[in-house]
């Protein structure tokens, strides 16, 4: 390629000959000591020939004279002016030394305010926000930008992550990215997940993000990485290449652009990623309410699945984690139409997943699995094998407590903590629920211990510490059954009533009307009703998502 049909190192949309050509036009317009960018002007003039360039030129600075006037009043300001976001190469140092309010919010991007006038837009000076008052025009520019309309479309992407785009011939549109909640609650009516978004802003004209909210964040990230780069480059309006995370109302730039090489990464930080690795085992294990959980499994396909994954295993041990989770799924989703567990088959998914889950963290002898309407399949003898993987080892105590299998509770108990921990996709509070959960099974005759690891868990389940499970998540499904077992240790059979209510609530409210298997039945609360049924506490015994005829003992069966 000859140097001159390089692209030009300040001017990428244009060669360098073109970048030649473009500046000699505009030096004349140069001399009033002011260091103006091209960067929109040479997007507009890549899509002409070049003998339409000096009209172009002309114009263009035509429109930057009539948008320098100033000396409107207070009045005037505060009704007119935007919250703007800018790119950083756009400010030459002498816009900057009059612009001393404005700041940079994420690399790449400054946060200004600018006049939206009946024929251009201009810039706000240092002179113009000490007529208005900086917190009056604060208030003002945010009020005016939210207000600032625009077209919503979602746009699914291969893998199934979802992205929204918001577009509108305002040159505002992508500004709004510094109030994402606000506006992302006006467009859909919906809420930003605790974790955010990730958000990119290629044009003035442009904003597309998408909710940290499951698994399908690892796609999304790589699609907004290309389509930012590549809409950003096709300008006009260009603003930004970045991948941003928006959290807590500050943009975070995720892209690494290294300019020798002209190369672009993505490197999240450390609290993004982890959050990242959690939302993808949790989405894998069918923990979280998405719109892929929304479809109610085929019974009849999903007890194939578990016959067929148990009898794999007497080829292959490796495949138990999978065979427990399938046999839990069937397990919960047999409660849609069995809600209480009444019928036999529907017990026998319940004693199948105990039987699978202990296997997997303890080991097990050769033993039948009953699947209901005659389907047994044989489980080989398993050696004690334990994963590091916290919520599953919650899960089958949880099953164990409801199926009232005192020896299998014990042997779970004994599975070392430091294996569990191994599991680097959950948060410490879970680890410290586990702690506590075997401390009290194992030393029944002292609640000392009990109570401390019962203190480290509330104390580590608040979002501050929360790093790897979303929020919305934490609160509504996995603190439940901690907050049950410290009224169930408090003896206090007035709160732990209302507790359970709230937590059956809290169930139903996360879950909506998602048909997941998980979704059908509240196994954590369901484990702590069990054990404090067992203990005298008056639970009442119809309440939804809690299987009466498991919690009242009918259905409980001998299990091999």
């Amino acid at each position: 390629m000859k140097s001159d049909d390089a692209p030009d190192s300040s001017l990428p949309m244009l060669t360098s000959a073109q970048a030649s050509h473009l500046r000699a036009l505009t030096a004349p317009y140069l001399q009033d000591g002011h260091d103006h960018s091209l960067h929109d002007l040479a997007h507009a003039c890549r899509n002409f020939r070049e003998e339409r360039w000096p009209d172009l030129v002309a114009a263009h600075f035509a429109r930057l004279r009539q948008a320098s006037g100033g000396g409107e009043g207070a009045e005037e300001l505060l009704r007119d002016a935007h919250a703007r976001l800018l790119p950083v190469e756009s400010l030459a140092p002498e816009l900057a030394d009059v612009l001393r309010y404005g700041r940079v919010v994420a690399d790449g991007l400054v946060f200004v305010y600018a006049l939206d006038g009946p024929t251009s837009v201009r810039i706000l000076t240092d002179k113009d926000v000490e007529r208005a008052g900086l917190e009056a025009l604060g208030e003002a520019g945010r009020a005016n930008l939210v207000r600032v309309p625009v077209e919503h479309e979602e746009v699914p992407m291969e893998g199934g992550a979802r992205l929204h785009s918001l577009y509108g011939d305002s040159p505002f549109v992508a500004s709004k990215a510094l109030f994402l909640s606000q506006v992302v609650l006006q467009v859909t009516g919906e809420s930003l997940p605790h974790a955010g978004a990730l958000v990119v802003v290629p044009s003035r004209h442009n904003l597309v993000y998408h909710p940290i909210a499951d698994g399908s964040v690892v796609d999304a990230i790589n699609s907004l990485a290309s389509y930012a780069l590549g809409a950003y480059e096709d300008g006009p309006g260009a603003l930004s290449p970045r991948v941003y995370w928006w959290h807590r109302g500050r943009l975070t730039s995720l892209t690494v652009i290294d300019r020798d090489t002209r190369t672009f990464s993505l490197r999240p930080p450390s609290q993004l990623l982890g959050l990242m690795k959690g939302l993808v085992r949790l989405d894998r294990a069918g923990r979280l309410a998405t719109r892929t959980a929304t479809d109610a499994p085929d019974l009849a396909e999903l007890t194939h699945t578990t016959a067929e994954s148990i009898a794999r295993l007497t080829q292959n041990s490796a495949g138990l984690g999978d065979a427990f989770d399938s046999a839990l799924a069937l397990a919960l989703a047999r409660c849609a139409a069995d809600p209480d567990v009444a019928h036999v088959a529907t017990w026998d998914a319940w004693a199948t997943a105990l039987q699978l889950g202990c296997a997997l963290f303890t080991g097990a002898q050769a033993q039948e699995c009953h699947l209901g309407d005659g389907l047994v399949r044989q489980l080989p003898a398993t050696p004690a094998a334990p994963p590091a993987d916290a919520r599953a080892w919650l899960d089958a105590l949880y099953l164990a407590v409801v199926c009232r299998q005192m020896d299998r509770i014990f042997r779970l108990c004994q599975v070392p903590l430091a294996t569990l921990r191994q599991d680097d996709s959950a948060d410490e509070y879970v680890l410290n629920w586990i702690d506590t959960l075997q401390t009290y099974f194992s030393e029944r005759d002292s609640m000392d211990g009990v109570v401390e690891k019962l203190v480290a868990t509330m104390q580590t389940s608040g979002h501050d510490d929360v790093t790897h499970a979303p929020l919305e998540f934490v609160n509504g499904i996995d603190y439940q059954p901690v907050a049950l077992f410290h009224r169930i240790i408090a003896r206090d059979h007035d709160t732990f009533a209302k507790t359970l209510a709230e937590a059956l609530a809290e169930h139903g409210g996360y879950w909506g009307e998602s048909a997941a298997p998980r979704a059908r039945a509240a196994l954590g609360p369901l484990a702590m009703a069990c054990l404090a049924y067992d203990y005298g506490f008056p639970v009442a015994p119809k309440q939804p998502y809690l299987p009466a005829c498991l919690l009242n003992r009918e259905r409980i069966e001998d299990i091999p």
